[in-house]
């Protein structure tokens, strides 16, 4: 079965999208010298061209260098929690995230970035918390460029070989009604395939007749969707609330089952 798939521009500009660099002094301590912010935001400028090149653990260690120069960079830290999040290293992406949003508390994209570090690091509630503030600031008309963002990085992980990353929507988009995307990525950082959960509204209005109680109370019928520009793939059906603890279960179980390389992955 194929089916034109719907290209989705803004995912893999969702940590990297920063403001110019914040920094504030601490109570009873010096400001950084000219030459100090200068170095530092010379070597943060250095440390986002080997994120952006796959290579965070250079990124981490040249963000670490410009922190110890100017520690109270709200970009470095940040970025530093980015790199760390691409690391796997939960607590110290935490770290940095925290100290980035201490620094700058208006800065709404500190909180897409906290949301990652705090699934990274396995605090649940943390994490919806912050997931509950990204939807509040997208309907704050006060917060335009959080309402013009269709959804958020939510949390980063790896299956197999495969670094998957979940992206989750504000309001579902597509045609098909996607609420959540896991982008599958090999070791270099390529995509290699793309695992929708989509909700359509034909199969949902069924579903829902013929499960009037269940549909009362929330819940809906779901698709796992496998696609690559004109492939499509069937995966499963399921129904429950949109929860995305059991969905991502979901999502890890067909990537788990994945016997054969995806189909970009052979491709040249």
């Amino acid at each position: 079965m194929k089916r034109k798939s719907i290209r989705n521009r803004h995912l893999t500009a969702l940590f990297l999208a920063m403001s110019m660099p914040f920094c504030s002094v601490a109570l009873g301590q010096a400001p950084p010298t000219a030459e100090a912010q200068t170095t530092a935001a010379s070597t943060t400028e250095k440390g986002l061209a080997a994120l952006k090149a796959n290579q965070p653990q250079q990124a981490l260690d040249l963000f670490e260098q410009a922190l110890q120069a100017n520690p109270n960079d709200a970009v470095a830290n940040l970025l530093a929690a980015t790199a760390a999040v691409s690391l796997y290293k939960g607590n110290l992406a935490v770290k940095y995230a925290e100290k980035s949003r201490e620094i700058d508390p208006n800065n709404w994209k500190v909180h897409t970035t906290l949301v990652a570090a705090y699934a990274a690091a396995g605090k649940k509630e943390q994490r919806d918390q912050e997931r509950e503030t990204l939807r509040k600031l997208h309907d704050d008309p006060h917060a335009p460029d959080a309402m013009q963002t269709k959804g958020f990085l939510l949390e980063m992980f790896p299956v197999k070989q495969y670094r998957i990353e979940a992206i989750e929507y504000f309001q579902p988009v597509e045609k098909f009604h996607i609420y959540y995307r896991f982008l599958i990525r090999n070791a270099e950082g390529k995509r290699v395939w793309q695992i929708d959960v989509e909700s359509n509204d034909f199969d949902e209005s069924s579903w829902a007749k013929a499960h009037p109680d269940e549909a009362a109370a929330g819940k809906r019928q779901f698709q796992l969707v496998g696609e690559d520009q004109d492939l499509h793939m069937d995966y499963r059906m399921f129904s429950g609330p949109p929860d995305y603890d059991a969905i991502r279960a979901q999502a890890v179980d067909v990537i788990q089952a994945q016997t054969a390389p995806f189909p970009r992955e052979t491709a040249p």
